[in-house]
């Protein structure tokens, strides 16, 4: 064997260990789809807002103040719009995957799999019920920069079973989380980045990389 064979042969076995430890069909194309739902959300939320002649900073002072009468369509139709967008993403998420495992020739479910789901859902749901916590205590300035947060943090769990960029796209999240912490007025702005435009560029890379 010549040392370009040892080579190819070396690349080979990296390939087959890390299909053994990582999850390697995340598609490019369901990020794209997410990051598309997020900023239509977003888009359709911000709107209604208008369309109620109340801005979101109101929104959450009138809410605070023990208002809810005039803000339960309001606060019903987010809920509604944000619910739409994250089942539309899950949805997404599951076909691209399977036809991008079966385009590569392995299972969309495996133990490899079930590693990753985990490790995703344990802080996403913890954030998930937080955010429901933060709506019986009538702070809801928090839920889109905790929503970011939480993300971000599953984001990185699961990373240790998946392509290594998602760490990255992880801690950007948690980036614009605290940035909308620190400034809740601009919470719909970074949310519309970190689950919209963010979600879009790293499914271009990864499609670019991955997927051809």
């Amino acid at each position: 064997m010549n040392e370009q064979d040892h080579l190819n042969t070396l690349s080979e076995i990296k390939q087959l260990m890390e299909r053994s430890s990582r999850f390697l069909s995340l598609s490019g194309l369901s990020s794209i789809c997410i990051g598309l739902y997020a900023l239509v959300g977003a888009a359709v939320g911000y709107w209604y807002l208008l369309n109620q002649s109340i801005d979101l900073n109101s929104y959450f002072k009138q809410f605070a103040s023990a208002s809810e009468g005039s803000t339960y369509s309001i606060t019903v139709f987010l809920m509604i719009d944000t619910l739409l967008v994250l089942m539309l993403s899950i949805l997404s998420t599951y076909l691209f995957t399977q036809r991008l495992a079966k385009k590569q020739g392995m299972q969309h479910w495996d133990a490899t799999a079930k590693r990753l789901l985990i490790n995703l859902l344990i802080p996403f749901l913890t954030g998930a019920f937080f955010c429901l916590i933060l709506i019986v205590h009538q702070r809801i300035e928090w839920i889109l920069s905790s929503m970011l947060i939480f993300y971000g943090l599953a984001l990185l769990n699961a990373s240790h079973f998946t392509r290594t960029e998602i760490r990255y796209l992880g801690l950007l999240e948690i980036l614009l989380g605290l940035i909308a912490a620190l400034v809740p007025a601009y919470g719909l702005l970074c949310w519309a980045i970190g689950f919209g435009v963010l979600h879009i560029v790293y499914g271009i890379r990864f499609y670019y990389n991955y997927e051809r």
